[in-house]
This record gives C-alpha cells, sequence and structure tokens, in this order.
C-alpha cells in the first residue's frame, strides 16, 4: 500500500485513500489504479508516469467517470468533506463540472462537433444553474476573454472544426472554468499542441488557478513540463504512486523508476547517440 503524505499544503480539498480501479478481463481482474493514496490542498500537484501507468484512469475514478466493467474502490474518497464513494449519481453530477472538472486531451474529440462553442458553453451553465440568456452571454464572453481569445463574439459562433488546435483547446478551459470549480483535473492538456502553443495554453491556465485560488492535478508524462509547472509531483509507475517529490526537488529524485525517467531524457548538447533505455526492476511493482 502506498502511503499519503503527511504535509498537505494548505486547505485540503481532496483526500484520497487506497483507490484502486479493477476490470475484469478474460485473464482475470486486471487492476489498472493499485491502492494509490494522495491529498491536494489549493496547489498544483503533478501526476506523471508512462502510458499506462495509471494517471488518468486515477482522474476519472475521482470524477466518477469509470463505467462497469471497471471497479473503483476506496477506503477515502472525499472532496471538501463529502464521501464521494457512494454519493447517488444526481449528487455526483452536481459535484462534477460545478465544483471539479476536467479538461480532456483532446479538443477534437472533447468537443461536439455539431454544437457552436457558444451553445456547448452554455450547457455546462444551463446543467448547472438556470442563468437567463444574458448571463450566460455574458458569462462565456467574459470566459473566452479570460482564456485570451481576441474576438470571443466570433469564436461563440463558431464550430469546433473552425478552430485551430490551440484555440479549442482553450475554449474546452474556457468550459470547464466557467462554472468556477474549486478543483481543476488537468489531463495531458497540451500533449496535442506544438511547443509554442503549449507554454501560451499553459501560461494561461496557470494564470486562472493563481487568480481563482483553485486546486489543479495536472497529469502528463512530460517530466520537465510538470517540473516547471507544478509544485509538487506524484509519480506512477503500474497504478501506484511510487514517489512524491516537490517538483523543485525533482533532480534529487530517490526512486530508482524517476531516476530512470529523468535519465532518459534528451539534453541539448547531450550528443547524437542513442537515448538510455529504463532497465525495470520486479521490486518496483511492490513499491
Amino acid at each position: 500500500m502506498t502511503h499519503a503524505p503527511e504535509r498537505v499544503k494548505g486547505e485540503t480539498l481532496l483526500s484520497v485513500r487506497d483507490l484502486s480501479v479493477t476490470f475484469d478481463t478474460r485473464r482475470g481482474p486486471f487492476q489498472a489504479v493499485r491502492g494509490t493514496s494522495f491529498d491536494v490542498g489549493r496547489e498544483r500537484v503533478g501526476i506523471v508516469g508512462e502510458s499506462g501507468s495509471g494517471k488518468s484512469m486515477t482522474g476519472r475514478a475521482i470524477l466518477g467517470l469509470v463505467r462497469p466493467p471497471g471497479r473503483v474502490t476506496a477506503s477515502r474518497l472525499t472532496f471538501d468533506g463529502i464521501d464521494l464513494r457512494a454519493l447517488p449519481d444526481r449528487q455526483m453530477r452536481r459535484i462534477r463540472g460545478q465544483r471539479v472538472s476536467m479538461v480532456m486531451q483532446d479538443p477534437r474529440y472533447s468537443l461536439n462537433p455539431v454544437m457552436t462553442v457558444g451553445r456547448q458553453i452554455a450547457e455546462a451553465l444551463r446543467v448547472h444553474g438556470r442563468p437567463s440568456r444574458e448571463e450566460i452571454r455574458r458569462r462565456s464572453l467574459d470566459m473566452l476573454t479570460e482564456v485570451q481569445i481576441r474576438d470571443p463574439e466570433r469564436v461563440l459562433k463558431a464550430y469546433p472544426h473552425e478552430l485551430s488546435g490551440g484555440m479549442g483547446q482553450r475554449v474546452m478551459i474556457a468550459m470547464m472554468l466557467v462554472t468556477e470549480p474549486e478543483l481543476l483535473i488537468a489531463d495531458e492538456p497540451t500533449s496535442a499542441l506544438d511547443v509554442t502553443v503549449q507554454l501560451d495554453v499553459l501560461r494561461i491556465l496557470d494564470d486562472l488557478v493563481r487568480r481563482r485560488g483553485m486546486g489543479l492535478i495536472f497529469i502528463s508524462h512530460d517530466l520537465r513540463l510538470v517540473s516547471t509547472f507544478c509544485d509538487r509531483v506524484l509519480v506512477m509507475y503500474r497504478g501506484r504512486i511510487v514517489e512524491e517529490i516537490e517538483a523543485r526537488r525533482l533532480h534529487e529524485a530517490r526512486h530508482p523508476y524517476t531516476q530512470g525517467l529523468l535519465n532518459c531524457l534528451p539534453r541539448i548538447g547531450g550528443g547524437h547517440g542513442d537515448l538510455p533505455t529504463l532497465q525495470r526492476q520486479e521490486a518496483w511493482n511492490d513499491a
């Protein structure tokens, strides 16, 4: 079992203990997440690891988005003191999107292609209240302006295919933040974007999170990105958290898996040879 950190920065928004996600397969039960424990306050927490390490599944489990044949268990899963484990679907929907939101990886697959941006943002507002048409328009334009879209009137009337990748991701962030949530889960929000657009989107996201005093779970496979963007880093391997460390001290990581990931990163001036490969150890499975 992975033990949760004793230090929690500020107010605890989310508390997770012994979280597991299991899928029944023809070969028997498969655990995508295996007994993870952590807390998140009003801070930026990064979850890093290879593809298939359980990062995204952890975020989905928190929001109650794992459906059968998947099974989610935890000895504790609370948000702002509310036990999420046995919460009825109707009450969970009130929390999901309103108090806890999730930005998905690629806007091309997350935005509805047959609905305008304005209709999609309006839908997010109507699900969690009964605002007037004028209020919806005002809040939608204000939110698009906050994510630094220069012509929000035009974008409000646009369809997703008329937007660039970076613009689409800004719209996604606007949709998830228009309800003013207290915790945002960002699942690889920049992986489908080129480097220059990545930096713009991250700067916008960072500014919004700081100004609103939100908590952020930033899921990524990019260690360098997480080390510069987050306050703490949780490193996942095969469904477990094997190490927690302050982001600014990531270079001092002690777990051999984290060290191996860092050693595999390309370096400027590092020559033209092959990058090192990760030498896995059986002991990591029980870390």
